[in-house]
């Protein structure tokens, strides 16, 4: 039977630009890097801004966006097999969205919180995982959870710019929100999975990324011994 492997929706945005060694491993041979230590500040940060925007009306992400409300958050999203006639290999989509907008017109839109500075290239860059959610939600496994049509794809990008005393007596930061609207374009999407079947399709990994700290520390621990 040929295999069908699972992508994360942030594999294919973080590890598989980061090494494609490590990718491949991972996802293939089911070795996974090391965990890293994780700020549990993060975690708890994202908790407050789903929970702040949450049955929001949509224009409190942008007003550039139609009127609707925040309507979903942190739920799984597992997609029917993708397959392709130029890979004996077949591929799904498994992870967690952060937030799902409800339009008044019955459409919605996928939307991961970030707490950082504004970038152009952010939007690019997380395409790949916006576009992974996307797809599961449109063409979902038999009974898994499915929205659609997901219209629109973006980024509410939090920047802590100040702080300042509340009346209680409290520090809080002050944010600076940045709507970042990523084009949807699922054919693209598509074509970019074509190449992640083309590696995972490979007999053996490929080379690693030269500047991949874990390959290197492999490498010197095999070649010293250790």
């Amino acid at each position: 039977m040929n295999p069908s492997y699972k992508l994360s929706p942030s594999d294919l945005t973080f590890l598989w630009d980061e090494c494609q060694r490590c990718f491949y491993l991972k996802i293939v041979k089911k070795f996974n890097r090391p965990a890293m230590a994780f700020p549990s500040i993060f975690t708890r940060i994202d908790r407050l801004m789903k929970t702040f925007f949450y049955q929001l009306p949509a224009n409190e992400i942008s007003p550039e966006l139609p009127p609707g409300k925040v309507a979903f958050a942190d739920k799984w999203v597992y997609s029917a097999p993708i397959t392709s006639p130029h890979h004996s290999a077949s591929c799904y989509i498994r992870g967690i969205f952060d937030t799902v907008l409800l339009f008044d017109d019955q459409s919605y839109a996928v939307v991961d919180f970030k707490t950082t500075q504004p970038k152009a290239e952010h939007v690019e860059f997380y395409s790949r995982q916006l576009h992974a959610y996307s797809y599961a939600l449109e063409n979902p496994s038999p009974g898994k959870f499915s929205l659609e049509p997901v219209t629109t794809l973006g980024l509410l990008c939090v920047e802590p710019v100040e702080m300042t005393r509340t009346l209680q007596g409290k520090l809080a930061y002050e944010g600076q929100v940045t709507w970042l609207e990523c084009p949807k374009d699922e054919r693209a999407f598509l074509d970019f999975l074509e190449q992640v079947l083309a590696v995972l399709d490979q007999p053996e990994p490929p080379p690693a990324n030269p500047d991949c700290g874990f390959c290197t520390y492999r490498h010197q621990s095999r070649e010293t011994g250790y």
